[in-house]
């Protein structure tokens, strides 16, 4: 049985390895092939390193509906399409914004950290609230990256910001604009069932049914859920479709 992991981030976004780290890190634990999923960018696929590993075109949006966090997975798009360039670059503006805001929040807190300290701290990076996260730990704001959005960058906390709010149902447009296939992502951290609902009956390809941090009650749980929906039980052959992209 072959096997892949199609959700993983790189240096790119908040991952933490590179992408040539990514893929040594995969051969190792014996992986046949991946799917870059950076936050908001593709940028980690025009820097890969030579691989026999499979590779499947892949990114996860951030996006909302009715105000509430939804992440997608963009699976087998073309990563050239006008459409998901203008999308990316309208995320790293988002992403801008929101962290400028979110630093004068901190500032009012007696907490300061410069937009330069930030930038060139995290280079190359689609920079967001982790990053800040760790820098709240480098100065001693905070113990841990958990206690420094528990504290201060969660939603609803002291230096929350909220920053462009980009649509569900554009998001899902502009993958399928890049013949590309829309998972709803990690869907256990969408805190309304009203949501859930709502997004079950938008025009997604599939849902991240297996996820690491899934209880065995959890993925049946949406598994069962994939299949009340015509299509969504397809999901696992959907994602393997992905890997046909791009290869080598």
């Amino acid at each position: 049985m072959k096997r892949f992991d199609l959700h993983t981030h790189t240096t790119f976004s908040d991952g933490s390895c590179t992408p040539q780290k990514l893929f040594e890190a995969a051969k190792l634990i014996g992986l046949n092939g991946l799917s870059i999923t950076d936050h908001d960018t593709v940028e980690a696929y025009y820097h890969l390193p030579k691989t026999d590993l499979t590779i499947g075109i892949g990114v996860e949006f951030s996006c909302s509906h009715h105000k509430e966090s939804v992440h997608i997975l963009g699976y087998d798009f073309n990563i050239d399409h006008p459409a998901i360039t203008v999308l990316c670059e309208r995320h790293k503006n988002r992403r801008l914004n929101r962290n400028l805001a979110i630093l004068k929040n901190l500032q009012k807190l007696g907490i300061l950290i410069t937009e330069e300290e930030l930038y060139s701290k995290f280079q190359d990076r689609s920079v967001g609230r982790p990053h800040i996260a760790q820098l709240l730990v480098d100065k001693g704001a905070c113990h841990s990256i958990e206690q420094a959005f528990k504290e201060y960058l969660a939603e609803g906390k002291k230096a929350y910001a909220q920053g462009e709010m980009i649509s569900v149902a554009e998001t899902i447009d502009i993958i399928h604009q890049a013949e590309g296939k829309a998972f709803i992502a990690h869907p256990h951290v969408i805190r309304k069932q009203n949501i859930v609902r709502a997004l079950k009956e938008m025009a997604f390809d599939g849902m991240e049914v297996f996820y690491a941090r899934y209880t065995k009650n959890e993925v049946m749980r949406w598994l069962n859920l994939a299949q009340e929906k015509n299509g969504l039980n397809q999901g696992v052959l959907i994602f393997t479709e992905t890997l046909k992209r791009l290869t080598n």
